[in-house]
């Protein structure tokens, strides 16, 4: 289970966002988003979706929640995927010249996500407001900032497993991972020749989330055996070892940065009842049982604070990693969530 190769999920386009501001203060030149769509833009212009990507995710990963007769239906809406800077295919330490290259690439923030996104969006679709942004993890962290930063520019939110601030726990368990990349002797402060040189490093994060992805219910029902694994073990290392293996640690790096900071009452001076308060659009706020990145009550709290949300709960044994479509029923619980939310 890999959406990290581009044969995976065809070639994308891109933007030319040419010398891009970061919020950190430096300029990428030659900056970049990547993007894939699904569908027809309506002469209106007003049935478009954009559908944001988690972290290790690319454009391709909420694909698989459009489909025809579904309720991201690319017969009635038209779908933008954009890939994140750091993915290894918009902007990133993997593909960019020196001198911001490799170790050396700029830090970058969700809000800058978002705005590239937002010209992606306004200048080269032409778009004035979005039928809905939605997207998990970290593409629920960019739903939230889009929602916040931009509350004209779209109709509704679907946030699923992720909060307005990084919840504390969550930045402890960003270091932890973060470092156990870095821990490798072949990182070589992120100047590595092949990302497969820190495969130490690489297995050590794997690890990190085995740990804290699925339930401890997952792993006291043995339910890695619905996965065709005979062992814990084998579960580890076949899912995900096998899944992280591939990527690019550097890119790792700089996606978990934004992770770890994301904060959306940075777009109102460090107040988040302002900041949350901005939101206008339809909100449906989503957390997942058991969920130990982003717990259901934090994202419960969250909800309270947006004018109108609808907070729902829902997963099975996977915490974190529902969004994996790893069993029909939560595949079917989140086509319902989407289903409700377009129908408001």
């Amino acid at each position: 289970m890999s959406y990290y190769t581009e044969e995976v999920h065809g070639p994308h386009d891109y933007l030319d966002l040419g010398s891009f501001e970061l919020t950190s203060g430096f300029i990428l030149p030659e900056a970049t988003l990547a993007y894939k769509t699904i569908g027809t833009l309506n002469d209106a212009r007003d049935n478009a979706i954009l559908l944001p990507h988690m972290y290790t995710g690319t454009s391709a990963f909420m694909t698989a929640y459009v489909g025809p007769g579904r309720p991201l239906d690319p017969e009635r809406y038209f779908f933008i995927l954009p890939a994140q800077f750091g993915d290894g295919f918009s902007s990133s330490p993997s593909n960019t010249p020196p001198p911001f290259d490799r170790g050396a690439f700029p830090p970058v923030a969700i809000s800058d996500d978002v705005r590239a996104q937002h010209q992606l969006v306004t200048g080269h679709f032409g778009i004035e407001q979005l039928a809905m942004v939605s997207g998990w993890s970290m593409g629920g962290q960019q739903t939230l900032e889009w929602a916040v930063r931009y509350p004209d520019a779209l109709k509704r939110a679907v946030p699923f497993a992720a909060t307005a601030k990084n919840p504390d726990h969550t930045s402890v368990f960003c270091d932890l991972h973060m470092d156990a990349l870095r821990s490798d002797p072949a990182f070589n402060n992120g100047f590595y020749e092949r990302s497969t040189d820190v495969h130490v490093g690489l297995r050590r994060h794997a690890q990190a989330f085995a740990l804290m992805g699925p339930t401890s219910a997952m792993y006291r029902g043995e339910v890695w055996r619905e996965l065709g694994f005979a062992s814990r073990d084998g579960f580890v290392q076949g899912f995900l070892q096998a899944y992280f293996l591939p990527m690019d640690p550097n890119n790792l790096l700089t996606q978990a940065a934004k992770w770890r900071a994301a904060d959306v009452s940075l777009n109102a001076g460090g107040d988040m009842v302002q900041a949350l308060g901005r939101i206008t659009a339809a909100a449906t706020v989503v957390a997942f049982t058991g969920d130990l990145f982003f717990p259901p009550e934090d994202i419960s709290a969250d909800a309270e604070r947006i004018p109108g949300a609808k907070f729902v709960e829902t997963g099975s044994v996977w915490g974190h990693f529902t969004m994996f479509n790893l069993r029909e029923q939560d595949t079917a619980a989140i086509d319902q969530i989407y289903a409700e939310a377009l129908a408001g």
